[in-house]
């Protein structure tokens, strides 16, 4: 009797093994490169007096979710809202020495990048002042907003116009001058000279206004706001 012999076929099955670097990916399996963290400053701390021109400054280090390198771009400016970038540095550690001229404000940020070239978000903003030689009084910084947001929407008749004020000569009283109106360049002086850090002013439905504050310290020495908008519901 003829034995029988089954033919066995063999398949060979591919065995995939998912290994994780680190990144994360899109749904249909493509690695999404994801930005660095955002840092907090060191030094200068807001509102600071430098008695040196030459400056350590100094922040958080950032994380990246991919493990990628990462270099910090600081950014100094001569007003709050960066318009006005006079040095930019960029390091690989959370430290760069800075030379800056003397007796001027300034206001600073970093921001983090990875190796691919995707940024986080910025840093926080922090003023402070490199003090110049033989100075006595220093300006007061400029106004930071606080409320209505910059271009924001509101609603009602009356709106608190809220901000903040700071100098880096201590003991001084601040005061301001309020400028509002529907100009772009508001001219016109809102009330009187204030001591406080709000104003309400009347507004009316579907217009744009615009507003800045003049910043005064005890001496007289003041430093021109930025100008700020909103817009009534």
């Amino acid at each position: 009797m003829r034995k029988a012999i089954k033919n066995i076929a063999l398949f060979s099955i591919p065995l995939f093994v998912a290994c994780g670097g680190g990144s994360s990916s899109s749904g249909g399996g493509e690695v999404v490169n994801d930005a660095p963290s955002k840092v907090d400053l060191v030094y200068p701390t807001e509102n600071l007096l430098c008695i040196e021109n030459s400056i350590t400054f100094d922040w958080s280090d950032a994380t990246d979710p991919n493990n990628d390198n990462v270099t910090y771009k600081v950014e100094i400016s001569k007003n709050r809202d960066m318009s006005n970038i006079i040095k930019t540095e960029t390091a690989s550690t959370s430290q760069v020495l800075i030379t800056l001229d003397k007796g001027v404000a300034h206001y600073w940020r970093v921001t983090a990048t990875d190796s691919k070239g995707k940024s986080g978000d910025a840093s926080s903003v922090f003023a402070f002042y490199t003090k110049g030689t033989g100075t006595v009084n220093i300006a007061p910084f400029t106004a930071e907003l606080t409320s209505p947001a910059m271009d924001s929407s509101v609603s009602g008749t009356t709106v608190s116009l809220k901000w903040k004020g700071a100098d880096s000569n201590t003991g001084d009283t601040l005061k301001y001058d309020v400028y509002f109106g529907e100009d772009a360049d508001p001219q016109t002086k809102d009330g009187d000279l204030l001591t406080t850090n709000t104003h309400d002013v009347t507004v009316v439905s579907g217009k744009t206004y615009y507003w800045k504050v003049n910043t005064i310290d005890d001496s007289g020495a003041k430093s021109i706001g930025q100008i700020w908008s909103f817009k009534v519901n």
